[in-house]
Parts: structure tokens; sequence; C-alpha cells
């Protein structure tokens, strides 16, 4: 017997009102569990709402420009009542309907998370129809004179531009509307979208095309296109465009999806956030002997402290001391919001890339209740498990490299924080007593901040403190 369930928001972290960006089903169509619904366009990335069962879309409750936010009704789906706690499977039958095929994993989320998508069906569903009615619409048919299907498609040089990367000026529209501006060779810059908030839709971009063929030098809406020394950014030459091909044997990879989208995050933040970054080393000798003897005397229990645990104990009350580096700038550059909770991410390895799962309330967690949820959400990240909900509200963050190596490096502050701590690999160092050199291990500590929120002296006192906490962690308890 089925049944009418709603297909809801799931928790997408402190994300609210997030723009539908992808409708990626329509009614009639046949759904798995955990696919892909529609895409939600944070101010970070973009996020996939998944069909929390499987079963048949009866009635879409958005659209194209929507805002969502947890909890909001996305579609109502039809389930049969033996099928709620698997995914729709079953071979492919001859007969037209559609059916689904072989199962196959897909990674769909920035973390790489492996989801069982719909098996293609025998007959295209009817967003894919739509889908294939516009691509065999050709965009510039209306033009005389012009065979579109003789022109090989065209694909603009790469080109980077620091206006690029500055959240004012990147144009609004959605991941297919870029793809199809690409094709097309069109800046999106140039192009002014019709849709809710300024979106640029695929007519938009059509329109500016027939608009340029047609001899019109104006931009979409009849504004003038910006020229090169227009806005407030940097005006760089363009990318150099390169055939390594003819220097010796090459392999072209593209960037896995993690690395395109921390990609555009950090250069933005290296455009926008004014870097400093503070060097100093702490005394970890009488640390590590302890961390140590605690990892001895709970090795039966499975607790295995990592120097991070501690760094992250250390950082906690730094933060209380110096409230400015526990606060974020808005966009206008006039406010400050302290925050009074604790969240602390850490950058974890992956096969794809890093990402920086968080965790909360460090205040108020033990050493080994640290040193667990870090050991678990390292290895969701490295299975391609962590969600959304997972790696969203830090207020710092510590990237830690201690175990590869290095002596020192540059982090870049992820807005909206406003500093990052970078660790790299201790060492034992001579350090002079008064009378003799003594052998002692050292930490070095690289503190990156934002200068418009934090002086040079404030964040030398943050790493002092913090060497000082580290090199005696009994002051953490006063």
């Amino acid at each position: 017997m089925a049944e009418l369930k709603e297909a809801r928001v799931p928790d997408i972290g402190d994300y609210s009102d997030v723009p539908v960006i992808e409708v990626l089903v329509a009614v009639g169509d046949t759904v798995a569990k955990d696919q892909g619904l529609l895409t939600l366009e944070s101010d970070k990335a973009t996020l996939e709402v998944p069909a929390p069962f499987a079963g048949v879309v009866k009635e879409l409750k958005v659209k194209l420009g929507d805002t969502l936010s947890e909890g909001s009704v996305v579609a109502m789906i039809e389930v049969a009542a033996s099928d709620d706690a698997k995914p729709a499977s079953a071979p492919a039958p001859a007969a037209p309907a559609p059916a689904p095929a072989a199962k196959q994993e897909v990674a769909t989320s920035e973390t790489g998370a492996k989801v069982e998508p719909v098996a293609v069906a025998a007959q295209p569903d009817k967003l894919a129809q739509r889908e294939i009615a516009q691509a065999a619409s050709p965009v510039l048919d209306s033009t005389p004179g012009i065979d579109p299907e003789a022109s090989p498609p065209q694909s603009p040089p790469v080109e980077f531009n620091a206006n690029s990367v500055l959240p004012q000026k990147v144009p609004h529209a959605s991941p297919s509307v870029r793809l199809f501006s690409r094709e097309l060779g069109v800046d999106l810059a140039l192009v002014q979208g019709s849709e809710r908030a300024g979106r640029i839709s695929k007519e938009d971009v059509q329109k500016y095309v027939k608009s340029a063929l047609a001899g019109g030098t104006a931009a979409v809406g009849g504004a003038s296109a910006p020229t090169a020394s227009a806005g407030n950014g940097l005006n760089l030459l363009a990318w150099p465009k390169v055939d390594f091909a003819k220097f010796g044997e090459i392999e072209v990879k593209p960037l896995s999806r993690i690395k395109k989208i921390s990609g555009a995050n950090l250069a933005r933040n290296w455009a926008m956030i004014p870097h400093v970054t503070q060097h100093d080393h702490a005394d970890i000798t009488g640390l590590e002997e302890l961390r140590v003897t605690l990892n001895k005397e709970n090795e039966k229990a499975g607790i295995k402290l990592t120097m991070l645990v501690f760094i992250m104990k250390a950082v906690v009350a730094g933060l209380k001391k110096y409230p400015d580096f526990n606060a974020s700038l808005d966009a206008t550059g006039d406010n400050l919001t302290l925050k009074k909770y604790f969240h602390i991410g850490f950058a974890a390895d992956t096969p794809n890339g890093l990402v920086v799962p968080v965790i909360r309330d460090v205040d108020k967690k033990g050493l080994a209740e640290l040193a667990k949820e870090m050991g678990e959400l390292a290895a969701k990240a490295r299975d391609g498990k962590l969600g959304p909900a997972e790696m969203s509200g830090g207020c710092f963050s510590i990237s830690s490299l201690g175990g590869i190596g290095g002596v020192a490096f540059t982090p870049i502050v992820n807005a909206p924080e406003v500093a990052i701590l970078g660790v790299s690999k201790s060492s034992i160092q001579p350090v002079w007593d008064g009378k003799a050199f003594q052998p002692r291990l050292q930490l070095p500590l690289s503190l990156s901040y934002d200068h418009r929120v934090i002086d040079g002296a404030s964040a030398a006192r943050f790493t002092a403190y913090l060497a000082q906490l580290l090199g005696d962690m009994r002051r953490v308890l006063m």
C-alpha cells in the first residue's frame, strides 16, 4: 500500500534561507533513497538535498529561486510500504516504462560522499527530455547566414582576474548556466540577470549572444559593458595559455570537487583579507612527556591523545583571554560579531584534498572526548561521508602539518573567521638555560590573522600566551 510522504531539507548547518539553484527531478520521476532532489547554494558551497526514501515524485513544492531552510518541504513522494527502508531497484524490463538499471556509486558532495543514484531509465524522464530539447535547439539558429553546426564549440582561454573572486563581483548563476556560458564563450560578468536577486538564466545568456551578434555594443538591459580598468580590484594579465604537449608527454587531470570549491574560497580570502602571519614556538618537552604517560595509562581503554587536543584546549583559553580572535567581520567591514561559543575546526587530510571538520563546544569537553570525536570526524572525512553540518559553525581553525614536516608556513584565514593557527613539526632544539644548552622539544606556531581586526601586538601576545600554556598546561585551569 503506497503512501505520500514529505521530503524535507535535512540539517544544513548554520545556513538558512538558502536559494535553490537547480531542481534535479520532475513530477513522475522515480527516485532512490539519498538521490539528489535539488541543489542549494550557500556562501561557501553548493549543497544537495537528498531524497530521504525511495519512491515516485508526485508533487514538487519548490522552484528555482526559492529560499529554503532546515525542515522546509521539498516534495511529496509516493512510497511503497515495503520499500520505505531501501532504494528502488529492479531489473530493467523490456517495456518502455522507466525501470532502474544497475546501481553505481558517484561522488555528489564536496566531501566526496558516495551515494547511490537512481538507475538510468529506459526512457528519459520529463526533466531530461526538456533539457535534451533545449540542447537540440541551437542558440544561434535565428541568426541568418550562420550555421551553428558548422561552427566548432568555442571555449575561451581560462583567465584569472582578481575581480572574479570578490563576492560582489561574482555573477549570480547556477552551475549549469556557468557551463552553458563557457561553452558559448560568454563572460557572465557582462550579462545582466533577469531572475530573482539578479540571477542569470540560460535565456539571459542566449539573449546576450543574439544581441552581440546583431551588432549591439551595450550589455543586456542597456548597461554598458565594464572595461578592464573598471572596479577597485586588481587588473591582471590573462592567464598564460601554453601547449605543454609541445615540450613532452603530459597528462590532464581534472581537479577534485573539493579542490575546486576550496580553491575559489581560498582565492577570495587571499584577495580580500589583509593577511599577516606571526611566527613563534612553544616548549612542549613537559607536555609531550605528559601525553606519552597518559596514553600508556589509558592504553587498555583505547584512548590515544594527540598533541592537537592539547593545542585545542590552549586555543580556547586564548580565545577567552583575547575575544577579538573569536569574532567575525561583516561584509561592510563596519561591525564585528563577538562569539560566546568555542567551535574549533581542524584540517583533515583526505584522498580528495583537505577538509575542515568542526568540533563544537571544545571548552565543555575533556581531552579523551575530544580525541574520540576528532578521530571519528577524521575517519568520516577520509571516507567521504562528512556532511555540511559537520563542517560549518567554526569560529577558529587549526591547520596541523606536524605529522608531515616543515618549520613554518602561512595558512590562509578561512572567512568569516579572523585568524587561523598553523602547526608545524616539533623538533629537539638547544635552549640556553643561563648555564648551558639544554635539549628541548620545540613546536613551531604560525598564526595568520586579519589585520583589519587584529593588530600585530595582539597577535604577538596571543601566540606568546599559547606558547606559555603549551609549556605548562596547568595554566589552562586558571
